[in-house]
């Protein structure tokens, strides 16, 4: 399935209908297995899971959130000058959904197609998700669909849609039922955690730099959000099997060093979760949920 030219919305603003007509080129991703270790790495696989960190395992595999790395310089390159008031400083990456179409290759070269799904004044701020079709280059099939929502603080008052499309999992809100979880895993990130994740490929200072965090309001340098977005997926995984879409809104920020706690409830082929920090009680991902490929199906660990 190919992405439309435009996804046209009759209650845009004619500033945001013009944005949509600006389609980004498509842009290539290649990679290796040894970028399929280093992710891993970075997201707490150890040397003792070698299915994860092994590439002479007869299982070796990528992690499934592995699928928000391709996208990334994609879905982080789209232009929003357009918006007023725009300022880069005052983005904050809100939601990530992502849908595993297809077997996760352990290397390849692959293409992603963006567009600007739906754009939403706040008010005070916008709302601007964007959609990624990340593509086999060779066959064409889709490997990974990416949607990528970010607020942006000061630029809204445009006009146009002030309230979100229903698209199923990706923007369901996933409230836990009212009872005690029915599984928790703690896991604690290294001090190292934000400067070896990086390495897949999102350079921001804020997560390596003190003098830039501290810029941003913050004591020392914070963890990727889809990095902490990725030891959760790891300990669904490893608690229910396998999924085939996942999605997690970004509530709080994480220090490497700090210990994350996933707290999960089993509702049929849902597993819904929320993942706080131990030592501040901080939530920071919240409305979280996957879909199960295979009910009661477990991966082999």
């Amino acid at each position: 399935m190919s992405l439309p030219e435009v996804f046209v919305d009759s209650e845009d603003s004619q500033l945001v209908a013009d944005a949509k007509k600006d389609i980004p080129e498509p842009s290539e991703f290649s990679y290796t297995e040894r970028d399929i270790i280093l992710y891993n790495l970075g997201i707490g696989a150890t040397e003792k899971e070698l299915q994860w960190t092994y590439e002479g395992h007869d299982e070796f595999a990528a992690l499934p959130t592995f699928g928000v790395v391709p996208q990334f310089a994609a879905s982080s390159g789209v232009p929003l000058g357009w918006l007023p008031n725009f300022n880069p400083a005052k983005l904050l990456h809100g939601e990530q959904y992502l849908s595993i179409k297809g077997p996760i290759p352990t290397e390849g070269e692959l293409v992603n197609e963006t567009r600007l799904l739906e754009v939403l004044d706040k008010g005070k701020a916008t709302s601007v998700t964007t959609v990624v079709h990340t593509k086999d280059k060779a066959t064409g099939n889709i490997i990974f669909e990416n949607q990528v929502t970010v607020f942006i603080r000061g630029a809204g008052g445009f006009g146009g849609k002030r309230s979100g499309s229903d698209r199923g999992a990706a923007t369901a809100t996933n409230a836990p039922p009212r009872r005690a979880p029915d599984s928790i895993v703690e896991e604690r990130t290294s001090s190292s955690q934000a400067a070896l994740y990086r390495l897949s490929g999102d350079y921001n200072p804020l997560h390596i730099y003190p003098e830039f965090a501290a810029m941003g309001g913050f004591d020392q340098p914070i963890l990727h959000g889809l990095c902490f977005m990725g030891f959760a997926g790891k300990h669904v995984l490893k608690t229910y099997g396998v999924y085939k879409d996942i999605k997690v809104r970004f509530a709080g920020v994480v220090y490497p060093g700090e210990t994350l706690v996933t707290e999960m409830w089993k509702e049929g082929n849902k597993v819904i979760f929320t993942t706080k920090t131990k030592e501040r009680g901080t939530t920071v991902l919240a409305a979280a949920a996957v879909t199960l490929a295979e009910e009661d199906v477990k991966p082999k660990l």
